[in-house]
C-alpha cells in the first residue's frame, strides 16, 4: 500500500511538471559594431554615471531631487508598481489550496424532533492540480508584468531627470537672452543719446536719431516677451516638481554648465541591457509569451481536489448517528464544445506575442538611432558654438571700431547701427547653439539609459555636491 502511494505521488509530480506553451527566447536583435558618426566604440559609457555626476550644478541637483520626490508621474508609477506586485501575489495564491468555512444557525419546528435551535458548520478545501502548467504560466505572466512596471518606473525617473535638466537649461538660456536684450538696449540707448546730442549741436540729422530710436525700440520690445517666456518656463519646471507656481532658483550660467568635450557612448550591444524602455518591452514580451501557454492549457481539463470537514448540532446528530462529517473527492472539468472560443483565444495570444516581439525589435532599432543622433548633435554643435563665438567677438569689435570712427567723423551713422544690429542676433544665436549642445548631452544620457547601475534607493538619494558646475574645458 505504501509503495502504491509513493508511486502515485511520483506520478502526480511528473504530471505537474508538464507546462504547455512555448518557452521564452529573447529575440535576436543585431547591434551595429559602432554608433553612426562614432569613430571607435569604447566599453565605458556616460550611462554608467549617476545623474548627479552629469548635472553638477547644485541648484539643478536640488530641483531634480525635489522632482523625484514629488512629481505626479513618479508617484503614479510607484502606485502601479505596487498594483502589479499585488496582482502577482493574487496569481501566486493559486499555487496553494483554498480553504474556506461555512456555518448556519436555525430555529426549527418539526414533528420529528423537538423545537430547538440547530446549527451546522464545516471547513472546505479546494485545490487545482496544475497538470498542464496553466497556473505556472499565469504566474510567469504576472511576474513579467510586475517587472515591466518596475522598468516603467525607472523610465519615469530617467525621463524626469532629463526633463528637469532640459527645462532648467532652457530657463538659463532665456535668462541669458534677456540679459543680452537689456545690454543691447542699453547700447542702443547710448547710440541714440549720441546721435541726439549731435543733432542738437547741428552735427547730425533727424534721420540718424530716428534710425537709432527705431533700433532701440525694436530691441526693448523683446524684453517683455522674454520675461513672459521665463515665467512660462518656471511654471513648467514647477509642474515637474509637483508644486504650485513659484520662482525657480538659479545656479551657474548656461555656458558654465558641465559639458565634456568627449562623451563615450559604450558598446551598442549593451544598450539593450541599459535602457529601461527596452527592458520593459522585453518583460511585456515574456508576459505575452506566457499568455500563449495559458491559452493552450485551457484546452485541457482542470483536475481539482476537494475536501470537507464539519459538524452539526446534537439534535441532528441523533438522527444521523454522528455529529461529525467529512468528505474527500476529486473533480475533472474540461471543454467539449466552445464554438471556437478557445481556438480564437489561442490565436489572439499568439498574435499579441508576435506584436510584442515586433515592438521590442522596433524600439531597439529606434534606440540605436536616438543614440547616434544625440552623439552627432553633441559633436557638431561644439563646432557651431566655436564658430559663433568667433562671430560674436568679431561683431563686438566692429561695433567698437565703427563707434570710434563715427565719433571722429570718419564714418556715417549707418556703420554704427548696422554693426549693433548684427551683433544682437549673433549673440542670441550663440546662446541657442550652446543650449542645443547642452540639451544634446541630456538627450544622449537619456538615450543611453543613464544611471542604469543605480538602485532604487540610489535614484532617490540626497546628493551633496562637493564640486560646483565647471565650464567645458
Amino acid at each position: 500500500m505504501r509503495r502504491s502511494v509513493c508511486l502515485a505521488t511520483l506520478f502526480l509530480a511528473a504530471l505537474t511538471s508538464c507546462t504547455v506553451g512555448p518557452k521564452y527566447k529573447r529575440p535576436v536583435a543585431t547591434a551595429p559594431d559602432k554608433y553612426y558618426t562614432e569613430t571607435a566604440p569604447k566599453s565605458e559609457s556616460i550611462a554608467d554615471l549617476a545623474w548627479w555626476e552629469i548635472f553638477k550644478d547644485p541648484v539643478l541637483q536640488g530641483l531634480i531631487q525635489e522632482a523625484l520626490k514629488n512629481n505626479y508621474d513618479v508617484r503614479i508609477a510607484a502606485t502601479r508598481v505596487e498594483e502589479a506586485r499585488e496582482q502577482a501575489n493574487v496569481t501566486r495564491s493559486q499555487y496553494f489550496p483554498q480553504v474556506g468555512y461555512a456555518a448556519s444557525i436555525t430555529g426549527a419546528r418539526s414533528n420529528l424532533i423537538r423545537n430547538d435551535t440547530y446549527y451546522a458548520y464545516n471547513f472546505n478545501l479546494s485545490w487545482e492540480l496544475d497538470l498542464w502548467g496553466r497556473i505556472r504560466r499565469l504566474n510567469e505572466q504576472q511576474k513579467a508584468l510586475f517587472f515591466a512596471s518596475q522598468e516603467v518606473q525607472r523610465g519615469v525617473w530617467l525621463s524626469l531627470v532629463s526633463d528637469v535638466a532640459q527645462a532648467y537649461f532652457e530657463l538659463r538660456a532665456l535668462d541669458e537672452q534677456l540679459q543680452i536684450a537689456k545690454e543691447t538696449g542699453q547700447a542702443f540707448q547710448e547710440t541714440y543719446d549720441l546721435f541726439n546730442k549731435k543733432l542738437q549741436g547741428g552735427d547730425a540729422t533727424a534721420l540718424e536719431t530716428s534710425r537709432a530710436e527705431a533700433a532701440l525700440a525694436d530691441v526693448v520690445a523683446q524684453i517683455p516677451n522674454l520675461e513672459q517666456q521665463i515665467t512660462a518656463k518656471e511654471n513648467q519646471i514647477n509642474l515637474l516638481l509637483g508644486r504650485n507656481p513659484n520662482p525657480i532658483p538659479r545656479g551657474a550660467v548656461l555656458s558654465a554648465q558641465y559639458d565634456p568635450n568627449e562623451v563615450p557612448a559604450g558598446l551598442p550591444s549593451s544598450l539593450m541591457e541599459r535602457r529601461p524602455d527596452i527592458r520593459q518591452n522585453e518583460q511585456q514580451l515574456v508576459a505575452s509569451n506566457a499568455a500563449i501557454g495559458v491559452a493552450k492549457a485551457n484546452f485541457f481539463p482542470v483536475v481539482s481536489l476537494t475536501s470537507l470537514f464539519g459538524g452539526i448540532s446534537p439534535q441532528f446528530s441523533q438522527l444521523l448517528n454522528s455529529g461529525k462529517q467529512w468528505s474527500v473527492g476529486g473533480g475533472l472539468a474540461g471543454p467539449l464544445f466552445t464554438g471556437g472560443r478557445l481556438k480564437a483565444e489561442y490565436k489572439v495570444a499568439v498574435a499579441q506575442r508576435n506584436e510584442a516581439d515586433l515592438i521590442y525589435r522596433q524600439n531597439v532599432t529606434t534606440a540605436f538611432g536616438e543614440v547616434s543622433s544625440a552623439l552627432a548633435a553633441h559633436e557638431k554643435l561644439a563646432q557651431s558654438v566655436t564658430q559663433e563665438e568667433r562671430s560674436v567677438s568679431a561683431y563686438r569689435e566692429a561695433v567698437r571700431l565703427s563707434t570710434m570712427r563715427y565719433v571722429n567723423g570718419l564714418s556715417s551713422y549707418f556703420e554704427v547701427v548696422d554693426a549693433q544690429l548684427q551683433l544682437f542676433p549673433a549673440q542670441n544665436t550663440l546662446v541657442l547653439f550652446d543650449l542645443q549642445r547642452k540639451v544634446s548631452l541630456v538627450n544622449l544620457y537619456k538615450a543611453l539609459g543613464g544611471g542604469w547601475k543605480l538602485s532604487d534607493t540610489d535614484w532617490m538619494r540626497t546628493v551633496v555636491s562637493a564640486s560646483p558646475a565647471t565650464s567645458n574645458p
